[in-house]
């Protein structure tokens, strides 16, 4: 029996979620919900539907994970806590500031509706958080190291684009090579927030936009800019089109630490990621989430859920058997 998925909000996540479930042959996508006109967005899968976000509550028992797209700036706020009153959820939340705050809404709701809600899920908050949680548990003597770039963040890009006078933006953050090299040298340096990352912005302004305005809103951003040194750049649409039409991603999460009677021994974890494609990939991550989802709503186990409360055999294809024969 096929999970049945439904997707709300079809950019560039939307898209690679489509694309996921299509390598995934235990989910079917059935429907995508959009804010826009049905009739004027085009999906891949010929079997599933195009539907107003307003009808969504016409598919409450048809659907068995609904994926929420949005962006966290402001629309994942909202959707979440109130879709996990009607449906299994997986959201990419990646506002970490404010994490603690989303998961206590959403998980009044998913309790209130018996259903299961999975937050902050993808590449980092995500895989990285959990290899943060493994350093950690490992090394607990160290110092845990994130770097994210150089790549466009999803995340940082919306938000700069819901800036008023702002047409279109893609926004870069750059790690700071010094710093990660200290790191590997096993030097265990103290970091400010802005030693590590810079950010860089390239903006498609509205005709008549004030550019010193959006330029000053986006360098004082709480939780997205406020605390890097950002460059700004406002450029042509159509070289947005030319130079920056890719959305490229990666980055490195290190544990640094020692072991011995005499701490004598030094050691480093160092997990890494290289993405062509960073919806694809925070998509295909999504997509094994929403197999876990499924898995824990049938077994009653309701309430939202982060990457830490959900066992790795949860989210494969395989089954125990398998998963113990092939990779353990």
């Amino acid at each position: 029996m096929s999970i049945k998925i439904g997707i709300l909000g079809y950019g560039n996540l939307g898209r690679g979620v489509e694309c996921a479930i299509r390598q995934n042959e235990d989910m079917e996508l059935v429907a995508v919900f959009t804010r826009r006109d049905p009739a004027a967005v085009s999906i891949l899968t010929e079997t599933a539907k195009v539907c107003k976000v307003d009808d969504v509550l016409d598919w409450k028992d048809k659907i068995d994970v609904m994926i929420l797209c949005g962006g966290s700036a402001t629309d994942l706020p909202k959707q979440t806590p109130e879709y996990a009153k009607y449906f299994n959820v997986i959201d990419s939340f990646d506002t970490h500031a404010k994490i603690p705050e989303h998961f206590a809404a959403v998980d009044a709701a998913a309790v209130e509706g018996d259903h299961v809600a999975v937050i902050s899920v993808g590449w980092d908050p995500g895989m990285f958080s959990l290899n943060r949680l493994y350093g950690n548990a490992i090394l607990t003597e160290g110092s845990d190291y994130t770097f994210w770039g150089k790549g466009v963040s999803q995340g940082h890009s919306d938000a700069v684009r819901r800036i008023e006078g702002v047409k279109d933006a893609k926004q870069y953050t750059i790690p700071v090579e010094s710093a990660l090299e200290a790191v590997r040298a096993g030097e265990n340096p103290e970091f400010t927030t802005r030693q590590k990352h810079t950010r860089e912005c390239f903006i498609v302004l509205e005709e008549g936009a004030d550019a010193a305005k959006v330029e000053q809103e986006i360098k004082t951003m709480p939780n997205y800019f406020a605390d890097y040194d950002t460059t700004v750049h406002f450029i042509s649409e159509e070289e947005l089109q030319r130079d920056h039409s890719g959305i490229p991603h990666g980055g490195f999460v290190l544990r640094s630490g020692v072991t011995g009677w005499n701490k004598e021994n030094k050691h480093l974890i160092e997990y890494s990621l290289k993405l062509d494609s960073n919806p694809e990939f925070t998509s295909s991550v999504l997509i094994a989430y929403a197999r876990a989802a499924y898995r824990m709503a049938s077994e009653k186990q309701f309430g939202c859920k982060t990457v830490f409360d959900i066992p790795p055999a949860y989210l494969s294809r395989m089954s125990g058997e398998e998963i113990r024969a092939s990779l353990l």
